[in-house]
């Protein structure tokens, strides 16, 4: 996401980096590029319009005029502005202090409503709570289908329309439903029409009134761009809603929804979509997000990400293994499939400070069958050979090139590789290496 605007900015700011000296004139010509960055990237142009001013005004202050690196104190606003745009940290759902607490969501056709709350639903699955999917849309009888199928692979339990009730009656019974048998947390995923009309919406308003839900949360594609704030404006007008959620952040390199919807609506962003797996949905932070639009990675995300996928027991065997030389092609593989978890190559690597110029450098995209290659050749080892990598001769290589798909070569670099690895994580297994590191972030973040 932010292709585009990012690398702009990060064409932008360098000239205002490698001034010594910032001249009114200097900043005039680089927030002209910065609005057309702006405006190129499908941000609204009102929200363009009082970013710039806010930056002028204060760029042309004695802060940054008589700074020994008036450059880097532009960066600074910059980043400050985009947060301040984009609106404060995200509270994620507010949970009812009597269950269950009743969620609605609203949007057009296509925007990734019923997806998101499959998504939800595994999201407050993870964190201990009793979920209820209530098939509202009955309207679209694929979308009841779509949400069953979400459920039955999620294993939580759908509320489905009988006979020839209207949305009211369903999202009515679905909630008592919910109540009966103890589930604290209700999505109801509502209809919706490829353009908003009156029908629409005297349908939504008739559920917000019987229901009283509380949080009407409205999905939007990012990938509409001026349209999500038009469609965010016009559901918030009629429905009062309480947030947004932006799905298909991962599709749009553009990224002028998200700055845009906080700042015309007043609404917050509470979650964002950033892929079609049912674990790509996350909590919305405005300054991670500045970060990325201006390269800076985000590597807070990263420990996180890190946190669900290592557990502190994992990494004090890791460590443990690697203060000799205990760390197997075995090892080497249970870190590969690990680094699989995490995410796609390509979205950890954006996350780390200067990825993107990595990215660039691979042509923007990390190709994902290395992984599975090094996970082959592994895997065609026997167990001896997983152990203790110094038996593997040639006719070894050769057998196990065979039995892999894939070439001597191959596994000649995997065992370079391999050996290089094991000497890097061995010097940071240390008490003040990175590992060591990881558990202390681990403690602070969590």
């Amino acid at each position: 996401m932010f292709e585009s605007l990012t690398a702009k900015l990060d064409a932008v700011l360098k000239k205002f980096k490698g001034k010594g000296i910032l001249t009114e004139k200097d900043l005039q010509e680089g927030l002209r590029e910065v609005r057309l960055a702006l405006l190129e990237a499908d941000v609204n142009f009102k929200v363009v319009k009082v970013f710039i001013d806010r930056i002028r005004d204060r760029a042309m202050g004695q802060e940054v005029m008589e700074s020994l690196t008036p450059g880097q104190q532009v960066v600074k606003i910059v980043f400050e502005e985009l947060c301040s745009i984009m609106g404060e940290k995200s509270k994620g759902i507010q949970l009812s202090p009597v269950p269950p607490t009743v969620i609605m969501l609203l949007g057009l056709q296509g925007s990734g409503k019923t997806t998101t709350a499959g998504k939800m639903a595994k999201m407050f699955r993870q964190d201990g709570r009793r979920p209820l999917l209530v098939a509202a849309d009955i309207r679209r009888p694929a979308a009841v289908k779509q949400l069953s199928v979400l459920g039955e692979a999620l294993r939580v339990p759908i509320y489905t329309p009988e006979g020839g009730k209207d949305a009211v009656a369903v999202c009515s019974d679905g909630v008592e439903y919910g109540r009966m048998y103890g589930h604290d947390v209700v999505i109801l995923d509502t209809a919706g029409r490829l353009h908003i009309d009156d029908e629409l919406m005297d349908e939504l308003i008739q559920i917000k009134n019987n229901i009283k839900p509380h949080e009407l949360l409205l999905v939007v594609d990012a990938m509409t761009g001026q349209d999500a704030v038009n469609i965010a404006t016009h559901f918030d007008k009629s429905l009062d809603i309480t947030g947004v959620i932006l799905t298909k952040m991962d599709g749009d390199a553009r990224g002028g929804a998200v700055l845009s919807v906080r700042h015309v609506t007043g609404k917050p962003i509470r979650l964002l979509g950033v892929g079609e797996k049912l674990d790509q949905l996350e909590p919305f932070f405005p300054d991670r997000m500045a970060s990325r639009i201006l390269g800076m990675g985000d590597v807070l995300s990263l420990i996180e990400k890190a946190q669900d996928a290592y557990s502190v027991e994992e990494v004090k065997n890791l460590k443990d293994r690697l203060k000799g030389d205990g760390f197997t092609l075995e090892d080497f593989r249970a870190q590969m499939k690990q680094l699989k978890r995490l995410g796609s190559l390509t979205d950890l690597i954006a996350m780390i400070p200067g990825g993107r110029k990595i990215l660039q450098s691979a042509g923007g995209e990390i190709p994902e069958d290395g992984l599975k290659r090094v996970e082959a050749i592994i895997s065609s080892m026997t167990v001896k050979e997983r152990l203790n990598h110094t038996v593997l001769n040639g006719s070894r290589r050769k057998r196990i090139a065979k039995g892999s798909g894939t070439s001597v070569e191959e596994i000649n670099r995997l065992l370079k590789q391999f050996l290089e690895a094991r000497k890097m994580m061995k010097g940071l297994a240390g008490e003040k290496g990175k590992l060591s590191m990881l558990k202390k972030a681990r403690r602070l973040f969590s």
